[in-house]
């Protein structure tokens, strides 16, 4: 009976929502109408929180201007299919708008009721699951894999209850037995390191015959060879705080079907875009948002995915898909979603417990995103998760979020060329006047940055979510077009981490931007000239002219993300603010650690201590008290490679010098054992700075970074000039 009653009040609420969306009314009307539902979002958003009922209401407001305007572009705006020159670019543009509508309407559903952040329930002391813990590899350099293998054994959970496997695709039989001899070689010594590794370190070194079926064929691999109730996998540069374990583990225990506990992808590092336009310490990243708040909406609905590392995973599920699925290049979510489908759960701890890296450079990251893209493309064509069996609606819808979100190339250069058509060609592909843009269109795009930053505001900063998107789009294009036409031609590609980044440059890929760029520039003298010439279409050339405006300071701050600046820091350091001892010619000194990394670290003495004279170069010891108990040895070995004096005392930088694998545990407990002040860091930048303070923020970044990336790509000219002065000159030399 209340299920009849609950099921009759959503269709009479839905009855009267699709009368007002189609209520015939006047433009004024509508206006007023709309500024009256921005206000109150505003209202929601100054005096509500983003939870409960407040959550909700804002989220109806926001719905309704968003389908009246759906409305009123499809009954209204798409040129006649009579006019073929325009109604093709038009109803493009049509597919584009209502592409981002549906996926506004499927991210609302995503979040529209996050899961509250859990608490680790504890592991009995008498049924403790074991675990083996995968550290899979192919090209990563030895000094990476030390690090991580390292900070593995420093977790803290039973030694006779845990296995550490680095899992080494770098050095099978078919590498080292390949014709190369050079190549060869390579690989047999890369072998034979990494086995000396692992047996310095009391952990199992695992290759295989052949390199099939990438990442996930090296997985199952290691399934083969252990036994483990549980399976952890760390990324080659995923290194675990201390307390992974202990978060994630019990779970396990407490719930039936569990298949995966997945915790966040933190990285110590920025992304090209973050370090090339300089916001790392304080705007929030491309990940956040995901593993902020959409995780926490996808464990809502039991949709929570496996996200390649930083997860624990039951080995009784795993068998039922025997191991990780391996059809398409991203066998993290292709597995999650064979399991979901199988009904299994899987659980999202919304607390870092890894330290990662990320792609330092342009081209890894876009190469690292295109692998992405065309793994999810491919789940899309071989899984179908719209009418996947086996799951349930909300997780149905929750994977066609996670994966339809991969088409937004098309809608973002949609939205780019769109206005070029009008001003270059006057192809009319969007028929309203510019009162009607005004009403229509301005209401729909402040509602939407209103909801998005009264949901997602401590996530991310309004007009970033489009900037990330746009400066991957141009690139993911063809690569999804790539899949469409051809799903098995994919490849997994391993993204370089850890590149040399000494000098600045414009990016390798970056050059298109600067294309754009121009093209858009020319748009603006365009629309000049037509204001001049057309009067009478005054009031659609200036909307026309502003749309392209925005699309400049989109393209403007591009080529700051292109424009790579110098990173000459191999390794990238953490705050620590942790009490140790130097140890100087067997003088001991009190001393703080400020921040450090797997290099070295900043150490200020403490003041008023006789301090004998130190000099660069000088040795020295550093004593502090580890969070694992089993290290075996308290001093780590260190050189002074820089002396400062400030108001407050000496500060020393010092170059970590170990030499034993305890020396390797130490620098690792030291640096990554602490996952609490990871979070410190991931709460400072988790600030909302409100729509027109980040509209303001967004548009002077933009300005900047325009001008920087046109000087940098002003003195890459200016270099090739050069180089080409000195070819021409160089046979007139020969001939004298």
């Amino acid at each position: 009976m209340r299920t009849a009653w609950v099921t009759g009040l959503w269709a009479i609420a839905s009855i009267v929502v699709v009368l007002l969306i189609t209520l015939p009314i006047s433009l004024q009307a509508h206006l007023i109408a709309g500024c009256i539902v921005v206000c109150a979002i505003v209202l929601l958003k100054t005096f509500g929180p983003p939870v409960g009922v407040f959550r909700m209401i804002a989220l109806a407001l926001g719905t309704a201007v968003v389908l009246r305007y759906v409305y009123w572009r499809t009954t209204s705006t798409i040129p006649p299919i009579s006019q073929i020159e325009d109604f093709i670019p038009g109803f493009m543009l049509y597919l584009a708008e209502m592409y981002s509508v549906f996926m506004l309407f499927l991210s609302l559903f995503v979040v529209s009721s996050p899961m509250p952040i859990r608490s680790a329930p504890p592991i009995p002391a008498d049924d403790t699951p074991t675990v083996d813990v995968f550290i899979p590899t192919y090209n990563e350099p030895k000094d990476l894999l030390i690090t991580t293998v390292a900070a593995a054994k420093g977790m803290d959970y039973p030694a006779d209850k845990l296995t550490i496997w680095l899992l080494d695709d770098g050095g099978t039989d078919q590498k080292c037995e390949q014709n190369d001899p050079g190549k060869a070689l390579e690989a047999q010594t890369r072998r034979r390191e990494l086995q000396q590794l692992c047996a310095d370190f009391g952990v199992n070194y695992l290759t295989r015959a052949r390199n099939e079926h990438a990442k996930a064929g090296n997985l199952n691999n290691g399934l083969e060879h252990s036994t483990s109730d549980l399976v952890v996998v760390f990324d080659a540069d995923h290194v675990p705080a201390r307390t992974f374990l202990q978060e994630t583990v019990g779970y396990f225990c407490e719930m039936d079907n569990l298949f995966l506990v997945q915790t966040p992808h933190f990285f110590i590092n920025p992304d090209p875009l973050e370090r090339n336009i300089d916001t790392f310490a304080y705007m929030q990243s491309e990940n956040e948002m995901f593993y902020g708040i959409i995780q926490r909406g996808l464990d809502k609905w039991d949709a929570a995915f496996f996200c390649g590392s930083a997860a624990v995973l039951s080995r009784k599920a795993l068998k039922e898909t025997d191991g990780f699925s391996g059809i398409t290049i991203t066998e993290d979510c292709e597995t999650a979603l064979g399991l979901h489908a199988k009904g299994w759960h899987s659980v999202y701890v919304e607390k870092p417990l890894i330290a990662g890296l990320q792609p330092d450079s342009f081209a890894s990251f876009i190469g690292q995103r295109s692998r992405w893209a065309q793994g999810m493309m491919q789940i899309l064509r071989f899984h179908f998760p719209p009418f996947k069996r086996g799951l349930k609606l909300e997780q149905r819808l929750s994977y066609c979020s996670s994966v339809l979100f991969w088409l937004f190339p098309y809608a973002r250069l949609m939205f780019l060329v769109s206005p070029l058509f009008y001003l270059f060609f006057g192809l009319e592909i969007f028929n309203a006047s510019g009162a009607e843009f005004m009403a229509y269109t301005t209401t729909y795009m402040l509602v939407n940055l209103l909801i998005q930053n009264y949901l997602y505001g401590k996530y991310r900063w309004p007009w970033v979510s489009e900037l990330y998107e746009y400066i991957q789009s141009i690139y993911l294009f063809p690569a999804l077009l790539a899949v469409i036409a051809n799903p098995h031609k994919p490849t997994f590609n391993v993204t370089a981490k850890g590149e040399n980044m000494g000098e600045s440059r414009v990016s390798e890929i970056g050059r298109p931007f600067f294309i754009i760029y121009g093209i858009l520039i020319l748009g603006v003298v365009v629309t000049v000239y037509r204001l001049l010439t057309e009067p009478y279409n005054a009031d659609v050339i200036i909307v026309v002219g502003c749309w392209n405006l925005l699309n400049i300071l989109f393209i403007g701050c591009a080529l700051g993300v292109v424009s790579e600046r110098a990173n000459r820091r191999r390794t990238h350091r953490v705050n620590l603010l942790r009490r140790c001892e130097i140890i100087i010619n067997g003088l001991i000194y009190p001393s703080m650690l400020e921040d450090g990394s797997v290099g070295g670290a900043r150490i200020r003495v403490n003041p008023n201590l006789g301090l004998p004279e130190i000099e660069r170069g000088m040795h020295a010891l550093l004593r502090f008290v580890p969070e694992a108990s089993d290290i075996t040895i308290d001093t780590l070995p260190m050189a002074v490679r820089n002396v400062e004096r400030d108001d407050a005392g000496l500060v020393l930088g010092c170059e970590f010098q170990p030499e034993a694998p305890m020396h390797h545990r130490l620098v690792a407990d030291l640096i990554f054992a602490n996952a609490d002040e990871w979070k410190k860091f991931q709460d400072a930048r988790r600030v909302n700075p409100g729509v027109l303070l980040g509209t303001i923020r967004f548009v002077r970044m933009a300005i900047y970074h325009t001008f920087r990336g046109l000087s940098y790509m002003l003195q890459l000219h200016n270099v090739w000039r050069s180089r080409r002065r000195s070819a021409a000159l160089t046979p007139a030399k020969r001939g004298s």
